[in-house]
């Protein structure tokens, strides 16, 4: 039984990696091992999500489930496919910070689809228990744990204390993110988007040139599982979209493993037959855009803030944001102060070098071509598969 020593020390020793600008992997990686000393589990794995539509962007294992990849697409299916109240999303959307399978089916875990018919059967863990890691209104992941048979299932006292670590988790999660982008260099160009179909029997069945080098940038590091669950994931939840189960869109930002910010999109496709239910997935570099809000949210800035950063990557000087904020320029500069603290940086220029992680800076002054991309970097058209 945990002891609310352990518990103490153990919420403590979490609270300083999350605090200590750790890069995602060594910040888990400490405070796993730390949670396994007050809450002992079988295995562990954590998911990284898109704060935006709380879409997996990657999963890291720990325990008995690193190395075990071979059903991390039906993990994707299930988690994002259907819905039950101990999935991810549906903490989220419930605000529910924590919670136990055994415990939240009274024991009837034939009530859990995914614990019934995927977890016990592919992997023999007899309980899971669930944080979601949130800060605020944004959600940064979702840590699971589990247990195998013979050992007592995951207790109330051990949920409620996993729920006090949920902020700490997601700090941890958003403050590795923005260590990451300081360690990084320029990523180098990529061989441009790539498309694979999935078919209404979740194979892939086509693909465009390109997309092997893609698909194995969505690795998530030493511990990472199979880039398989993204992709079942988006098409989990653009099935879902289409019957009008969700309103999220299947669409999410990740940074490879090449430094580059990508963006997925899934669609469903209007088809009969044999293609009923095919969906086609489509894996490009992000574009300034798309990844400015996820950078900004990971500084934690206030709405002024943002406001007063927006206009920097704009290049509007500090008279001119003053006039269109209507505060003093006084104002402007301790926003700015502020803003350059938490990005940790010293200048405007550094600023904008931070949140475009240098992989469109060195492109910042090229004309835009047709595509609305700079034409010294256009894409290359798509190979057929």
């Amino acid at each position: 039984m945990m002891t609310g020593l352990t518990a103490e020390r153990v919420r403590r020793d979490v609270e300083v990696v999350a605090r200590a600008g750790l890069e995602i992997d060594t910040f888990l990686e400490e405070s796993i091992a730390s949670i396994s000393r007050a809450v002992p589990f079988t295995s562990a794995c954590l998911a990284t999500v898109d704060p935006s539509t709380r879409l997996l962007t990657g999963a890291r294992k720990y325990g008995d489930l690193l190395g075990r990849n071979d059903h991390d697409h039906e993990f994707g299916l299930v988690e994002y496919g259907e819905s039950e109240p101990t999935a991810f999303m549906s903490m989220a959307e419930s605000r529910v910070a924590a919670a136990g399978v055994h415990l939240s089916t009274a024991g009837n875990l034939e009530a859990s689809p995914r614990l019934s018919r995927f977890i016990e059967p592919r992997f023999g863990y007899a309980d899971e228990m669930r944080a979601v890691c949130r800060e605020g209104d944004r959600v940064w992941g979702g840590l699971a744990l589990f247990r195998e048979p013979g050992v007592p299932h995951f207790g109330e006292d051990e949920i409620d204390f996993m729920a006090t670590l949920a902020h700490h988790l997601a700090l941890g999660l958003r403050s590795g993110m923005l260590a990451a982008l300081a360690g990084s260099t320029a990523p180098t160009s990529a061989s441009g988007p790539a498309v694979l179909i999935v078919g209404g029997d979740d194979s892939i069945r086509q693909t465009s040139l390109g997309a092997d080098e893609r698909l194995a940038d969505l690795l998530a590091g030493q511990n990472s599982g199979a880039p398989a669950a993204v992709i079942a994931a988006l098409v989990g939840a653009a099935r879902r979209f289409a019957r009008g189960e969700s309103s999220v869109p299947p669409r999410s930002r990740v940074r490879g493993a090449s430094g580059m910010w990508l963006v997925l999109h899934a669609s469903p496709l209007t088809a009969l037959g044999e293609h009923d239910g095919d969906v086609v997935i489509t894996i490009e570099e992000a574009r300034p855009p798309e990844i400015v809000p996820l950078v900004v949210a990971a500084f934690d800035l206030t709405p002024r803030e943002r406001d007063v950063t927006q206009l920097v990557l704009q290049g509007v000087d500090t008279k001119a944001i003053a006039e269109t904020m209507h505060v003093s320029t006084y104002t402007v500069q301790d926003h700015l102060k502020s803003v350059f603290d938490k990005a940790d940086v010293r200048s405007r220029r550094e600023l904008i070098s931070r949140i475009y992680f240098d992989q469109y800076v060195p492109r910042m002054g090229s004309e835009l071509g047709p595509s609305g991309w700079f034409t010294s970097h256009e894409s290359p058209a798509l190979g057929a598969g």
